[in-house]
């Protein structure tokens, strides 16, 4: 995990947008530095749009593959499309606008899959009950925001575990890549992964562009992503894994069939209140761990992994998932592939801004999100995900009591499919390995109040 000072503007007490005149040079600052402070971060405009446009199109997915869960769990499948773009753009403008950093807020794949497929699809729950349940989880959220907590409770994570949770959201991010890519494929029979079929064009399309990308990336080329992305995607037209749509544009299906169509009150059935928060757990912690990985990416935390104003996208965050609720696009939170615009040289809200453009051009060219098959993506995923492991050197392997803890983080996410399980895995493992061994003094008095929502939420994953 990478640091830089982090102007002083940027406090943890104080949300307030930087004054006008904290541009840097003789020259008076233009708008977009002014609103953007954009050479103070060391970027250009011409670096911000390149890495909004990467976000974009890693993220892009997302447009595909969340609303094809919603529909399996009866969601209008055409409205419910327009309803996550709509929420993607509108979150997406908020963290660019109002908090000043680079990330994409979209659905949360383990939330949308823990809504579709558990709550509605095996417990027979309607989904606009379960939409509820992700907006009260959104209500907490805020109101942990306002009274400081969630930015404490970031403070509260040991140093170790900052380093694991960049590591384990590395591992993460890489197993997608290879998964998409069907390199890695799940053995029927030993309930394992194996090695996919490496003769299947997906598979060695997405080894061509990691090669590609690699090399593009060694030479210091602008829009590696981009260009990658672009080749494996125009390669694969003959081959049969770019599927081009029969047409581009067309008007967008109107959201009035799934948005505000939330059952708040019935979401506060007392058998409810597991799943609300598996909700918030789960998302709280993805939603801290991306944040705090991508921003050292981006090199905007400081020397003790903090993220200096991390509560104005908490506020952003907590917004989206109550509104995202609202409109039928349930646990969105700050996407892994957000690491695509901080490694292009993403450093502030204008690649937002930018990311926001393109899934809004995305309302009229839907069908165009299709055209990028997933063995064009899954090599930014492989590359972004392996380069993350590097956070790991800077933990203290010789002292068991750090080691095994960030491991764990490292070893649960992957293990769970599930990031903000793996970071509450590791929270519990520091504060028993450290009390067992005598360490209290190593244990912030606060980990120790942590500790108890946590029992709860391990306690409602046991299977009734």
């Amino acid at each position: 995990m990478t640091s830089r000072t982090v102007p002083a503007d940027a406090s943890e007490t104080d949300p307030e947008p930087p004054a006008p005149g904290s541009g840097s040079g003789p020259a008076a600052p233009s708008l977009l530095e002014r609103r953007f402070r954009i050479r103070e971060r060391g970027s250009t405009p011409r670096t911000e749009a390149i890495a909004g446009l990467s976000m974009f199109v890693a993220a892009a997915y997302a447009v595909v593959v969340v609303p094809g869960q919603l529909a399996k769990a009866g969601v209008p499948h055409g409205p419910v499309t327009t309803a996550v773009i709509v929420a993607i753009v509108l979150a997406t403008l908020a963290m660019g606008l109002f908090a000043n950093l680079p990330f994409v807020l979209a659905p949360g794949l383990g939330g949308v899959a823990l809504l579709a497929v558990t709550i509605v699809g095996q417990d027979g729950v309607p989904w606009d009950s379960a939409l509820g349940m992700v907006f009260w989880s959104g209500i907490a959220f805020l109101v942990l925001t306002a009274l400081g907590i969630r930015d404490l409770i970031t403070r509260l994570m040991p140093l170790n575990l900052k380093y694991a949770i960049s590591g384990g959201l590395g591992l993460f991010i890489a197993l997608l890549g290879f998964r998409d890519s069907d390199l890695v494929v799940a053995k029927p029979t030993s309930n394992a992964l194996g090695l996919g079929d490496l003769s299947q064009p997906t598979a060695y399309l997405a080894l061509a562009g990691l090669v590609l990308l690699t090399a593009l990336m060694a030479r210091k080329v602008p829009g590696a992503f981009l260009i990658t992305i672009a080749v494996v995607t125009l390669v694969g037209i003959p081959l049969g894994v770019t599927e081009v749509p029969d047409h581009l544009f067309g008007a967008p299906d109107s959201p009035a069939a799934v948005a505000f169509h939330i059952d708040v009150l019935g979401a506060l059935r007392p058998e409810y209140f597991p799943y609300i928060f598996a909700f918030f757990v789960s998302e709280f912690f993805s939603m801290t761990g991306t944040l705090l990985a991508v921003a050292g990416r981006a090199g905007l935390t400081d020397e003790h992994g903090n993220m200096p104003g991390i509560r104005r996208p908490f506020y952003v965050d907590s917004v989206a998932v109550i509104g995202g609720a609202g409109l039928g696009a349930p646990s969105m939170t700050a996407y892994l592939e957000s690491s695509a615009g901080a490694d292009s040289g993403g450093r502030t809200g204008l690649s937002s801004v930018y990311a926001a453009l393109g899934f809004a051009a995305l309302l009229l060219v839907t069908p165009f999100a299709t055209l990028i098959p997933q063995a064009a993506t899954a090599p930014v995923l492989m590359y972004i995900g392996l380069s993350m492991l590097g956070a790991l050197r800077n933990i203290d392997f010789k002292d068991p009591t750090d080691a095994i803890p960030a491991a764990l983080v490292v070893a649960t996410t992957v293990f769970f499919g599930n990031f903000g399980t793996g970071i509450a895995v590791g929270l519990v493992a520091h504060v028993l390995v450290k009390a067992v061994a005598g360490r209290f003094k190593e244990i912030p008095a606060g980990l120790w109040i942590v500790l108890i929502p946590l029992a709860y939420y391990f306690y409602t994953l046991v299977p009734s």
